[in-house]
């Protein structure tokens, strides 16, 4: 069956923005016309591509056709110079959809971008998710690269080291005062309050089982923001940890100070990328590994 790519990108209009409405919108075409566009792609595959909801949702083979219709578009958007067509005269800007975690997009990735500088023929979408969680943004089609802590290979893909995120467990010297006066010792870390982003970030707790070999049970105030948490932490709430990068200038001013210089965390993060010939994608990559060899461990 020969694939109706003007029907995909029907479907793939209404997921981007949620409803059958902004989808037309976003295609310059009527409600009813990108309705019977999609029932007529459906009927003809036999399959419901969108659940009808608030918002809408790609069922899974509408997942897998939006995707296969951004493999399509970026190798289109590599040929179009061939073609005689720049950039600019191309029906729609490129969309480059990468997962990152929240603490790689406060830190070293807007280099990485920068340098790779998309231009006015290519935009981007992230989609934030702890870098445990990243890779499977991937393995459900949503994205085309993932920034994440899972090695372990995608079908379709290709996966290199990026190298080590370093974080350290700091707080306000009043903090310290007040919770560790006579020591980070396991009694004082069930007293002190401490930050976490969400119910993924398991650092907190990482760092006080291999500190002291104890589970982390102390009060937790919950931040699913990076520089909101470290706002947090700065106003005296709680202890957490921080990529070194985000508060280096923090600890050398001793606005902030490490509960324990000697014990730092590194998380290791990979690059993983769909398997396309595509120069897009190779730029893209090029300008991940640099950064991540100038600013990660």
């Amino acid at each position: 069956m020969m694939l109706d790519y003007a029907s995909i990108a029907a479907v793939a209009a209404i997921v981007r923005e949620g409803t059958f409405e902004r989808g037309a919108a976003s295609l310059g075409i009527t409600p009813s016309a990108i309705s019977q566009r999609v029932r007529g792609l459906e009927e003809r595959l036999g399959a419901i591509l969108i659940v009808r909801g608030q918002p809408c949702e790609p069922t899974e083979l509408g997942r897998t056709l939006c995707a296969h219709l951004d493999r399509v578009r970026l190798l289109e958007h590599d040929l179009a110079p061939s073609l005689g067509r720049g950039a600019a005269e191309a029906d729609a800007p490129m969309t480059l959809r990468i997962a990152v975690n929240a603490d790689s997009l406060s830190t070293w990735f807007p280099a990485a971008i920068a340098a790779f500088d998309p231009g006015s023929g290519i935009t981007l979408e992230l989609t934030l998710d702890d870098e445990t969680r990243t890779a499977d943004r991937l393995r459900a089609n949503e994205v085309l690269a993932a920034v994440t802590d899972d090695p372990e290979p995608v079908q379709g893909c290709k996966t290199s080291a990026l190298g080590a995120l370093r974080y350290v467990a700091c707080a306000t010297p009043a903090f310290v005062d007040r919770y560790f006066s006579d020591g980070v010792n396991a009694e004082a870390l069930a007293r002190a309050p401490h930050m976490r982003f969400d119910r993924h970030d398991t650092m907190q707790a990482r760092w006080t089982r291999e500190a002291h070999g104890v589970d982390l049970t102390s009060p937790i105030h919950w931040v699913p923001s990076t520089h909101g948490l470290l706002d947090f932490i700065l106003a005296g709430v709680g202890w957490g940890m921080n990529p070194v990068q985000l508060v280096a200038d923090h600890l050398s001013s001793a606005r902030l100070v490490e509960l324990q210089p000697a014990l730092r965390l590194d998380v290791k993060l990979y690059w993983t990328v769909a398997r396309l010939h595509a120069a897009t994608l190779r730029r893209l990559t090029t300008a991940i590994r640099e950064a991540a060899t100038s600013d990660l461990q």
